[in-house]
């Protein structure tokens, strides 16, 4: 019985150190997870009229904390994957694409002009065809427009205005980290 009981005290041991360096790292990641929110609107509330085709169109203003130490640079992709109707979706419509925004960043304003992007932040093109942001404007139903927010281990070089599917390409194998916020809007 004693030969019992050693055999499993020292097996819980050994447990115990392999697994610690794991429960340790869970922790670190715990505390440093990835937070996307802004003061304009709920996770999963109503984006507010002002943010949409049918108000100003200019972007909400982000907030957000937790990039892992590690990261070089930060990519912003907003989009709506219930084009053209939530009912029965066909494609998903970009927004916004933002890159290289610089990692010790941690906002971007309401209504922020491209000439305020922070540092050597570079815009890629929606699907109007062109750079900035791009708000709600579903032609039927309620949609949902995630903001997706990616922590990389490198700068991009410049894409010269990406789609989001060319900057996607560039982040493949370079994405640490991500979060999302989701907004919804139906017109009025």
């Amino acid at each position: 019985m004693s030969l019992i009981r050693d055999v499993f005290c020292i097996s819980l041991i050994a447990a115990v150190f392999v697994l610690l360096p794991s429960l340790s790292a869970f922790g670190e990641g715990a505390q440093r997870m990835m937070i996307l929110k802004s003061p304009d609107f709920s996770h999963q509330g109503e984006i507010p009229k002002q943010f949409t085709c049918q108000g100003d169109n200019s972007s909400p203003a982000l907030t957000w904390s937790g990039i892992p130490p590690q990261a070089k640079s930060l990519v912003l992709i907003v989009d709506d994957p219930d084009a053209p109707d939530p009912a029965s979706p066909k494609m998903t419509w970009v927004h916004w694409v933002l890159y290289n925004i610089p990692a010790s960043v941690n906002t971007l304003p309401k209504e922020v002009a491209a000439s305020h992007l922070p540092g050597a932040t570079r815009q890629g093109l929606n699907d109007w065809n062109r750079t900035g942001y791009g708000g709600p404007c579903p032609p039927i139903g309620r949609h949902r427009y995630f903001h997706k927010l990616y922590a990389l281990d490198i700068e991009l070089p410049d894409l010269n205005q990406p789609t989001k599917a060319q900057l996607e390409a560039a982040m493949t194998g370079h994405i640490l980290e991500q979060v999302e916020l989701i907004g919804t809007y139906r017109k009025q």
